[in-house]
């Protein structure tokens, strides 16, 4: 049959392994040069996004903060629970410090821009994998992953970093001890939270393209449970700062996530029916 006759992905499942390796290359390096686009937008505007985004839960007139001040307001009348004054202050200890801090933000910025193409990259990566019918719906999947991704983001950005902001900038060992910290550190962890709430919240399309492998199953997932909440817990302990609001509000998003990834992977891999003893009586 000519090759123009063949179905083009069922042509690719047939690709030698060092032909898999030059399409993943291609893909990375698309997905490397979107990025370094991004990128170079973010460090234009790395003073914006600086002052008005990255650093905004350092603020107490982050949205954050003025929504849990309504609630306060709502509940108990008056200002019980709002965030007025956190005190501490920001400096650049190194002489390069804010000029690497600002590629840092432009990397960081870059990359969550350009998620949607990156995830598109990886799709059209496993997609020779997939059933003719799984691929009508990979604009579904990439939007998804997105959504789930941007999800992650702002939960990272909105609850845990004012929350673990205000509890680590407002602890204080000694009335002695003043509070300023390094702009790195500041960045970094902020960053963390962000970016990794984003990751972690692309479980159940994780838990997909595994289960469509064979290499889980949802028996196996419920089998494991409570290894997962142990996993789950040191995971947020080390995304999280130590506190344990911080900890436990990461958890229950993920453990829900778990769950939402059984159901997938019963869907995408169901267990064969196991008859009966009796069957064969």
């Amino acid at each position: 049959m000519p090759l123009d006759q063949v179905d083009i992905d069922e042509y690719d499942t047939k690709m030698s392994f060092l032909e898999h390796l030059e399409a993943l290359r291609w893909h990375l390096i698309r997905s490397v040069v979107v990025v370094l686009i991004t990128s170079i937008f973010s460090f234009i505007y790395g003073r914006y996004i600086f002052d008005n985004i990255l650093i905004g839960a350092t603020k107490s007139d982050f949205w954050s903060y003025r929504k849990l001040c309504d609630l306060s307001y709502y509940i108990y009348d008056n200002d019980k629970i709002c965030i007025d004054v956190i005190s501490f202050k920001l400096q650049a200890l190194d002489i390069q410090e804010q000029f690497y801090q600002h590629f840092m933000i432009a990397f960081l910025g870059g990359l969550i821009i350009a998620m949607p193409y990156v995830l598109f990259e990886i799709y059209r990566f496993v997609k020779p994998a997939l059933k003719k019918s799984e691929r009508k719906f990979s604009f579904l999947v990439i939007g998804f992953s997105s959504l789930l991704f941007f999800s992650g983001v702002l939960f990272g950005y909105y609850i845990l970093s004012p929350i673990s902001v205000n509890f680590l900038a407002n602890y204080s060992l000694s009335d002695s001890i003043e509070r300023n910290f390094k702009v790195s550190s500041v960045v970094n962890f902020i960053s963390l939270l962000v970016f990794g709430a984003g990751i972690i919240f692309e479980l159940p399309i994780v838990v997909y393209f595994l289960a469509k492998v064979g290499l889980l199953t949802g028996e196996s997932m419920r089998r494991y449970r409570r290894v997962a909440v142990v996993v789950i817990l040191i995971i947020s302990a080390v995304i999280t700062p130590p506190d344990v609001t911080s900890q436990i509000i990461l958890t229950f998003p993920i453990l829900l996530l778990y769950e939402i990834g059984i159901i997938i992977a019963n869907k995408v891999n169901p267990e064969p029916l196991i008859e009966s003893p009796e069957n064969y009586e």
